[in-house]
């Protein structure tokens, strides 16, 4: 079984009088160690299916399966375990708390899950590490640049070894350069980490980071490639 595994999902969303579906009858497969990017104009759906693969919304109808468990039939507290254990996110707007430093910032997922301080501090090192952050660990959010408060939130969504992250825009706010070495922080934690990643991006030169792309476009995959191995 795939480890992401989406069948025949629609999602519809009521507008006054009218409705109109968000998800079209879609069907996807994605692999353990895949580094796929989801594109698509705004309203094309990939933000919804986006939602949907991070189990913070449900199809009206479909199956999906994350790593063999149906999660469409899971009760909040269950799912918000799944969650913690299955997934890591990265978002646009890095998401960090303003006043607390980079390290206490990776911390806060272990602290939701009830790992003991010193284990804590010493996963959260080792997460900063791995993105290069080892000498900012002391840094508040307003002393690190963009990309390297992107970098902090990479380390937070790895930080309980989750086996998928999903990330959405995650270069949205940042310039070309900076872009460019995030994105190759991503391909480390693909191929030397082996993280399976679903990227959200509506810029080409980013998805060409990625294994492979599907495009959507009213609802609907309308092209899947896989671009390289």
């Amino acid at each position: 079984m795939a480890l992401i595994e989406v069948r025949h999902a629609i999602k519809t969303y009521a507008t006054g009088e009218a409705a109109f579906n968000a998800l079209n009858d879609v069907s996807l497969n994605i692999e353990k160690g895949e580094f796929v990017a989801i594109m698509g104009a705004s309203g094309s759906g990939k933000s919804t299916f986006m939602n949907m693969l991070g189990t913070l919304d449900k199809p009206n109808s479909g199956t999906y399966f994350l790593d063999g468990i149906d999660v469409l039939h899971l009760d909040s507290e269950s799912l918000s375990e799944i969650r913690n254990r299955k997934l890591g996110f990265v978002f646009q707007g890095f998401n960090l708390i303003s006043r607390t430093t980079a390290l206490e910032n990776v911390e806060l997922p272990m602290i939701y899950k009830g790992v003991p301080e010193e284990e804590r501090i010493y996963r959260a090192k080792e997460a900063l590490k791995i993105v290069g952050l080892e000498k900012r660990e002391d840094h508040m959010p307003n002393q690190m640049s963009g990309g390297q408060q992107q970098r902090v939130a990479i380390a937070r969504a790895i930080v309980n070894d989750a086996p998928i992250i999903l990330a959405d825009e995650p270069t949205g706010n940042l310039d070309t350069k900076t872009s460019i070495e995030v994105m190759e922080f991503f391909v480390k934690l693909n191929e030397k980490h082996g993280k399976t990643i679903v990227l959200v991006t509506h810029e080409p030169d980013i998805a060409e980071f990625c294994k492979r792309v599907v495009k959507f476009k009213d609802g609907n995959i309308i092209s899947d490639e896989v671009k390289r191995q």
